[in-house]
């Protein structure tokens, strides 16, 4: 079935402006997590979009048990299109969903308890790395420095998907 709603939980506003950009470009409502409680029926058609946290989609599982998941969309500091693999495998998403990342960026001021905690932790990590890659310093510094990449074009492969659909 072809999604009739975007269903999306953002912590620091990128998933929330993400969704409502996919809202605009595919003609479809988005709703918060909790908004759709009170907006959608059980069992409902739905694009999930969540933030990632250890490469797990924050409150997927929530959504698969009221709605009907046709595609999840995570939003991550990881560049557009990568850790695919390893979002499939710890959030659990079976290979017949069709999956996205997207980079959504860093604002460490919006950060609160764990996941400012979480952030450092993974800023030391990063920083102790002796062989660092290209990927790791671009990493390095956007989580120092912050930035925003939430745009159109990082939403082209699921707007190209719904299209087929």
């Amino acid at each position: 079935m072809k999604p009739t709603a975007i269903v999306y939980t953002s912590n620091t506003g990128k998933t929330e402006r993400y969704a409502r950009m996919l809202s605009n470009e595919l003609s479809i409502p988005a709703y918060s997590i909790s908004q759709a409680k009170k907006s959608l029926e059980k069992g409902a058609d739905i694009i999930y979009m969540g933030w990632l946290m250890a490469a797990t989609v924050k409150d997927l599982p929530k959504a698969n048990k009221k709605y009907n998941v046709c595609a999840v969309c995570g939003v991550g500091l990881c560049p557009t299109g990568e850790m695919l693999s390893e979002v499939r495998s710890a959030a659990r998403i079976p290979d017949n969903i069709p999956l996205f990342t997207v980079q959504g960026g860093m604002d460490k001021e919006k950060l609160k308890g764990v996941y400012a905690i979480m952030i450092k932790m993974l800023i030391k990590m990063v920083s102790s790395k002796k062989d660092k890659t290209e990927g790791d310093v671009a990493m390095l510094d956007l989580l120092l420095k912050g930035g925003d990449y939430v745009c159109k074009e990082n939403l082209l492969s699921v707007i190209e998907w719904y299209n087929k659909e």
